[in-house]
């Protein structure tokens, strides 16, 4: 690969051979200082052991968590995220706390909010303005500890309502207007393409906007390198973009997760 950009391991996706708290340790023997998680536990608001349980396994990996998803509902599976479903705001808003603790804790500063899927019955506009309202408070609460929220176009379902970056960058933009300017986007250079997104475009245009990237390959969704994108082209245009954050390595493994990093070499 052409580029300086480093990387970190999306052990929500990776590793999944082992137990969570297995995984940083892998990450870290196969050669990453950085890992990120999708929300590792059940409950928005886990029992204390099972959070002093998660930091340890990073303190003991000797890795750093740059990503923590929040509380995202059923993940996968139906939800795609609660930021706007009214009837969850209190939870989500319970989440933020706990996320806030762990990142005083971490040092990480990338928080992932999904936006959650249409709600059959519900005002869009509604779901619109909740989303707002959590994200302004989920901002005011990460600044504490220098984060960002970051907002996700995704691909999969038709009722998501962010698909496009333009989409993302549209909700970045009224956040920031509203007052939060911690909100960034995250560029899943997968999501985007199966979208049907110009990602080289995006890319040209808005590069040192991003928040965070995260890729896979595609078709498939599985490691560099098993399908057709052109990963030594697009890391070094972000890059050229004025990208300077990592990139994160969010794909489902085709081989043993210690083997899927042969295109590194």
């Amino acid at each position: 690969m052409s580029h300086s950009l480093r990387y970190t391991v999306n052990c929500s996706l990776l590793f999944t051979e082992l137990p969570l708290l297995e995984r940083p340790r892998a990450a870290r023997d196969a050669g990453f200082d950085a890992v990120e998680f999708w929300w590792p536990f059940e409950s928005p608001t886990p029992p204390q052991d099972e959070v002093d349980a998660f930091v340890r396994s990073l303190d003991d990996a000797g890795v750093r968590l740059t990503g923590l998803n929040f509380f995202a509902g059923a993940l996968p599976g139906p939800d795609r995220g609660v930021l706007s479903h009214p009837a969850r705001a209190e939870e989500f808003r319970a989440n933020v706390d706990v996320v806030t603790r762990i990142a005083e804790r971490t040092g990480t500063t990338g928080f992932n909010a999904l936006y959650g899927l249409r709600l059959p019955g519900t005002d869009p506009a509604e779901q619109d303005r909740v989303a707002l309202e959590n994200t302004l408070a989920a901002a005011g609460a990460v600044a504490r500890v220098g984060g960002t929220v970051l907002v996700e176009p995704i691909s999969g379902s038709a009722s998501y309502p962010l698909t496009t970056a333009a989409d993302g960058l549209g909700f970045v933009a009224r956040a920031r207007e509203a007052g939060a300017p911690n909100v960034a986007l995250l560029a899943d250079l997968y999501h985007l393409v199966v979208n049907r997104d110009d990602v080289f475009a995006v890319v040209r245009d808005h590069a040192a906007e991003f928040g965070h990237v995260q890729i896979a390959d595609s078709p498939g969704r599985g490691e560099p390198g098993t399908g057709r994108l052109p990963f030594d082209d697009l890391l070094r245009a972000l890059r050229d973009g004025g990208y300077t954050g990592l990139v994160g390595l969010e794909y489902k493994p085709t081989v043993p997760s210690a083997k899927s990093f042969d295109w590194l070499v």
